[in-house]
């Protein structure tokens, strides 16, 4: 008779108090080493997409004060969603002192987005303080996808351009769970196979009226099934 053992509860993290030495310790642990921070020292994946958004990976709370000196930035686009952990809390104290708006809009980067996520980005660029920055954990994929996003919806640029967003010249690997956001906007591109760019029908009417989530994400698992786990492979979040 086969034993099975109850999962074991995960007690919920409690945020490090920050008005403690001991409590901002612990924060910076958080951010320098549960969240790989060290590895975003030197390298944040830091690029302007246009005259007011830039995209990157975490940023520290150096960085921020910087972003904020250097590049005006009005506004914090936290595409990894509210958290207790310490690069959150870190990060939200940096934007208050440097006088930067913190919007948190949580993405995924192993799921189609929801019809709600895409026009809820559209309302969110059009009300946000500029300039702005977005960022994900690695800036590859969450801020993949919504650099796209923001060039077809902000700035109204073809879709052969905007999709440049999410590339590997950003660290965006398609070859993995992390394709499905690669999928999406295939699906939209070969909806409108055979029309002349100037007669694809518009982004938003297609999500509203034709894209079908559950559909596009079975057809990607399936296709992935096929080929190596990628994903376990390099080990990516």
């Amino acid at each position: 008779m086969v034993k099975i053992t109850p999962r074991k509860m995960r007690r919920p993290h409690v945020a490090a108090d920050l008005a403690t030495a001991e409590g901002r310790a612990r924060a910076k642990r958080e951010l320098y080493w549960g969240d790989h921070g060290f590895l975003r020292l030197r390298f944040s994946n830091l690029h302007q997409i246009s005259p007011e958004m830039w995209r990157a990976n975490q940023p520290s709370p150096k960085q921020v004060l910087a972003h904020a000196r250097e590049r005006g930035i009005k506004t914090i686009l936290n595409l990894r969603g509210p958290t207790t952990k310490g690069f959150y809390l870190l990060e939200k104290e940096a934007c208050e002192a440097a006088g930067i708006d913190l919007i948190d809009f949580q993405m995924y980067s192993r799921e189609p987005p929801t019809v709600e996520k895409v026009f809820g980005a559209r309302d969110l660029f059009e009300r946000i303080r500029y300039p702005a920055l977005m960022h994900c954990k690695s800036g590859a994929d969450r801020a993949g996808i919504m650099a796209v996003l923001y060039k077809l919806l902000r700035e109204k640029l073809p879709y052969e351009e905007a999709i440049e967003q999410l590339s590997g010249r950003y660290l965006h690997i398609r070859h993995g769970k992390t394709g499905v956001l690669d999928a999406f906007f295939e699906t939209y591109a070969a909806f409108n196979a055979g029309r002349p760019a100037n007669e694809w029908k518009p982004f938003l009417d297609w999500v509203a009226e034709d894209y079908d989530r559950v559909a596009v994400k079975t057809e990607f698992l399936q296709k992935l099934g096929k080929g190596p786990k990628l994903d376990q492979i390099i080990g990516r979040e």
